[in-house]
């Protein structure tokens, strides 16, 4: 199992590797970070100071004073009163991402819980106990955070190992009793942007691998319908200076170098349609926006994005209200990844329409083996064109929402979490557009096997597939091979075959 040591700060590659099993060990200084702020903390509750959810309620509650007897059941309460979400659960991948991007937000030092919080958060990573956490429901941010402080408190439900229990029974499997909450622990527990952080992370990871299989399936369909490679020159592209454009084109070049296919269709057509020639230029926007949604997701695990933030000395203690856990920019950056990410599938299913369209493709139509007594691919483009649509309509930027909650206290809304959720909805879908797109290929090259041979990057993507999915002869539900496609490129990338 591999551990990943928390020092100063959490990258989104490291949240994704513990969202996928890897654990987090804490260093001495971001012990002693936590430590110090739940010194503070403690300080302010014997001072006596008015400070949001110590001293105070949450919310439109903000200038209603907790003496100091309630502050442990507001604490609780909090969990409670804020764990009210909806609908099927998430994947434990995406709780592990969420659970990894609050302890790196608590472990700044400016939140106030103490250290055994964070150690049982970490603890649930070791141990693989995954609280139950309803996917709907959050405006912000803090539905998701508080299903999985439910467990920490010994309530809600949770999965350890995979075998679903309640969260008394989890920690009692885990040799732990319930935390009792203390000042401000429970508001620490549900606040910042540690849920859309997560997900955004994870989306990254799955949306970095989507971009390398769009390329190296793009580079098939290609080869299949012999492009006119001159389009794709490193002169040429270099007219357009975009990093991501420069290396897709190279990418390109690379797995077509030596296609016997290609040299056969030099210069059969003066230039190719546009869902052909521009694949530099959409999947290389896709990695620039790629990269830049990266850094400020980054950004944002750098960032202190609970409220209030403690900060200066025991002696003289100090409490930030503000407004961190908020974040327009992750939802922005996130709604234009999720847009970049459709685009991409958008193009992907307009290939699909040239390999199995025979008004273009000149291979036989629909790419079936007996066209007329068989339908080949022609339905399995209909579905390519259904998610590509759907895309379209998830890709409306959750970030411009808005929204009024809280009495009129919370009255501005960023929706980093919707965007994240729908950037991950949209990438499900274009992982299956791909795959669609894919199998087409695969199925057009069986057409083209006596011109010439296929250059040996393609050949790799080629016998990958077939080494799974036979080619098609109406002989078998196509669904079945469509979603192995899919599962095909979920599973390895193609540098790896």
């Amino acid at each position: 199992m591999q551990e990943i040591a928390l020092d100063k700060r959490l990258g989104w590659r490291e949240i994704a590797a513990i969202a996928d099993g890897a654990t987090i060990v804490l260093s001495q200084a971001a012990r002693e970070r936590v430590e110090m702020a739940n010194r503070i903390v403690a300080a302010i509750v014997e001072s006596g100071v008015r400070a949001y959810g110590i001293t105070t309620g949450v919310g439109a509650l903000a200038d209603t004073v907790v003496d100091r007897a309630s502050q442990s059941r507001l604490s609780r309460n909090i969990v409670l009163s804020h764990a009210c979400g909806i609908g099927p659960l998430l994947e434990a991948s995406s709780v592990r991402a969420i659970i990894a991007a609050q302890i790196a937000n608590l472990s700044h030092g400016h939140s106030g819980v103490r250290p055994d919080v964070v150690a049982r958060l970490c603890t649930f990573l070791r141990e693989d106990c995954v609280p139950d956490v309803p996917s709907r429901g959050s405006a912000g941010y803090l539905t998701h955070n508080a299903h999985i402080a439910l467990v920490l408190i010994g309530e809600g439900r949770a999965r350890l190992k995979g075998a679903a229990m309640t969260g008394a029974d989890a920690l009692m499997a885990l040799g732990l009793e319930p935390l009792v909450l203390e000042a401000k622990e429970g508001l620490s527990l549900v606040n910042g942007t540690a849920c859309s952080t997560g997900l955004g992370a994870l989306a990254l990871a799955r949306a970095e691998a989507l971009l390398d299989w769009a390329d190296a399936i793009a580079a098939l369909t290609l080869e299949a319908l012999g492009a006119q490679m001159t389009a794709f020159d490193a002169e040429v592209l270099a007219l357009r200076p975009s990093p991501g454009l420069l290396q897709v084109g190279k990418t390109l070049r690379h797995l077509l170098a030596g296609s016997g296919l290609i040299a056969a269709a030099a210069g059969a057509r003066t230039q190719d349609a546009l869902s052909l020639r521009s694949v530099p230029h959409v999947h290389g926007a896709a990695r620039d926006v790629f990269e830049a949604t990266a850094i400020v997701v980054n950004r944002e695990l750098a960032s202190v994005t609970d409220n209030p933030a403690i900060g200066g000395t025991i002696e003289q203690p100090l409490v930030f209200s503000e407004a961190h856990a908020v974040s327009p920019a992750l939802a922005q950056a996130l709604d234009g990844l999720a847009i970049a990410m459709a685009q991409v599938a958008a193009i992907s299913e307009r290939r699909t329409d040239r390999l199995v369209n025979p008004l273009v493709s000149g291979l036989p139509a629909f790419l079936a083996a007996d066209p007329g007594a068989g339908s080949g691919y022609m339905i399995a483009h209909y579905t390519a064109a259904a998610l590509a649509a759907d895309n379209r309509r998830l890709a409306l930027p959750a970030s411009l929402d808005g929204g009024v909650t809280s009495g009129n206290q919370e009255d501005f809304l960023a929706h980093p979490t919707a965007a994240a959720n729908k950037l991950l909805a949209i990438i499900d879908n274009a992982e299956q557009i791909l795959a669609i797109e894919y199998a087409s290929a695969a199925q057009a090259h069986e057409f083209r096997h006596a011109i010439a041979p296929r250059a040996e990057g393609t050949d790799r993507l080629y016998r990958y597939l077939r080494s799974n999915i036979p080619p098609y002869a109406d002989d078998r539900p196509l669904g079945w091979n469509l979603e192995a496609a899919r599962e095909l490129i979920v599973q390895r990338r193609p540098e790896d075959l």
